[in-house]
């Protein structure tokens, strides 16, 4: 039987770091990164006699996520102990929320190739972190480190709506995109602050009732999540197949080759022993507080693309890329500030900019290059005085450097300037041409491709400084006398 004939069920629960400066019941900092065990107190370890009291922030937080993705907001809210034995489980339970979620029944849409699809968020609800149990620090012993134990999370539930790996790609891009346009998260992967595990089971086409679940915890990437639904969705079908019984499962995935394995037997919600938190009393949100988070939501990805097309005449998929990252947005609204020339604004940002700031493992916010310095490399190519390969290889890594760089003077001091002679434009061509005179022939009955050999060779000889489209239309009208 072919795959075609098996539907794919998937519901994602996505875990997201919130943006807090202390954790979510106690003064703890919540800076990434820092020794094992250093940002930990008695309250975050569990200690005998502590209380809990809760981060307001982290509401706010939930409610403006809940409100960007279409939620009802739950107004009456308690918090619940959810019982299970973890070594990096300091209390031995989470406080986690369990029958008030304080966001219910939204809706996320995304795009899959030309069709869209709406995706149907179940819940949205508060709870803290675990500590991170580390392996082969030392070969004998497992050790903990505490510093995550009691960072807030929210918790982001599907519905099982979701039918394939690329389903679940778009979706979880989006809400990645989302949670760092609304400042809720800063949606790094590699850093566990947005981590996803995935429900899936399969059946047979047109059955109403669901399979038997799999879950796969704590996928960093979202590459990986698309993988991982692809091999399971393979192996639960196979085991369908041959008559097989799929236990209800918690799995990992093996990064190598991507295939999943069995980490222990799926608990049920019973086995959680949830109770109210007796330590947290109910908290209210109040209609006013919704509607204050409301009014200042940001705007939506779809109307910040149409404004930088409105705006910047700037095509769909150009105003996509900005719209999708805040941070190179505002280099680019800041840049567009300065020059007319808005589309040589877009290619520097999403190009030479951002290729700059992944190159060297830098954040947005560590750009020190003024705009109007970007502004002034785009004028001078306009002006005819440089080209964008002098400006992008030579001018640009002096001004990464060195950001207070006069730009005008440097390109005078290392005489940068395109070659403006023609006598001199043109003698460089004829050398070009002397050098590859056997290509001439091949050219002239057809070869056009060899144009990039002839304008290649005369760019060599001038160091970058001849005009490449000068060069080009000189040559063909060379070429064809």
């Amino acid at each position: 039987m072919a795959n075609d004939d098996y539907e794919i069920v998937v519901g994602l629960e996505v875990h997201a770091q919130l943006l807090t400066q202390t954790k979510l019941f106690c003064a703890d900092a919540t800076v990434f990164g820092k020794e094992p065990n250093t940002q930990v107190s008695a309250i975050s370890l569990g200690h005998p006699g502590t209380l809990p009291r809760l981060n307001k922030e982290a509401i706010t937080m939930a409610v403006k996520l809940g409100l960007a993705l279409n939620c009802s907001i739950v107004q009456q809210n308690y918090f619940a102990r959810k019982n299970y034995f973890y070594p990096d489980l300091p209390k031995g339970y989470q406080i986690s929320q369990h029958t008030t979620p304080i966001c219910r029944n939204g809706f996320a849409e995304v795009s899959v190739g030309s069709e869209n699809k709406r995706i149907r968020i179940n819940r949205i609800h508060i709870e803290e972190d675990a500590g991170k149990s580390m392996h082969g620090e030392d070969s004998n012993f497992t050790n903990l480190d505490f510093n995550r134990a009691g960072m807030p999370l929210l918790e982001i539930v599907t519905e099982p709506d979701i039918r394939s790996g690329e389903e679940a790609f778009a979706y979880v891009t989006l809400l990645r995109r989302l949670v760092r346009q609304l400042n809720v998260c800063d949606g790094n992967m590699e850093q566990s602050s947005l981590r996803c595990d995935v429900n899936i089971s399969v059946r047979k086409m047109g059955d109403e009732k669901l399979g038997t679940r799999v879950e796969i915890k704590n996928l960093n990437s979202i590459r990986f999540i698309k993988k991982a639904i692809e091999q399971e969705s393979s192996r639960l079908i196979d085991l369908h197949k041959k008559g097989e019984t799929i236990l209800q499962q918690t799995r990992g995935l093996n990064e190598a080759d991507f295939t999943t394995y069995a980490i222990r037997t799926k608990e049920d919600e019973d086995d959680y022993r949830y109770f109210p938190e007796p330590d947290l009393p109910p908290f209210y949100v109040s209609d006013e507080m919704i509607e204050e988070i409301r009014n200042a939501l940001p705007p939506t990805f779809s109307e910040t693309k149409q404004q930088l097309i409105n705006q910047y005449a700037l095509t769909s998929y150009e105003a996509g890329q900005l719209a999708a990252d805040a941070d190179l947005l505002q280099y680019f609204q800041h840049l567009a500030a300065t020059t007319n020339n808005f589309k040589a604004a877009f290619n520097w940002v999403t190009g030479v900019i951002k290729n700059h700031l992944s190159a060297n493992e830098l954040d947005s916010a560590d750009l020190n290059i003024a705009p109007k310095k970007i502004a002034r490399l785009i004028a001078l190519i306009d002006e005819g005085k440089i080209n964008y390969g002098t400006a992008s290889q030579q001018i640009f890594p002096e001004l990464a450097a060195n950001p207070y760089l006069e730009v005008d003077a440097f390109v005078e001091q290392q005489n940068l300037f395109l070659l403006n002679s023609d006598d001199l434009v043109d003698s460089l061509i004829d050398d070009a041409l002397t050098k590859h005179a056997e290509k001439i022939t091949e050219y002239k009955r057809g070869k056009k491709g060899l144009m990039s050999l002839f304008v290649g060779e005369v760019m060599k000889q001038s160091k970058g400084k001849a005009d490449a489209k000068l060069v080009t239309q000189k040559i063909s009208e060379k070429l064809k006398a």
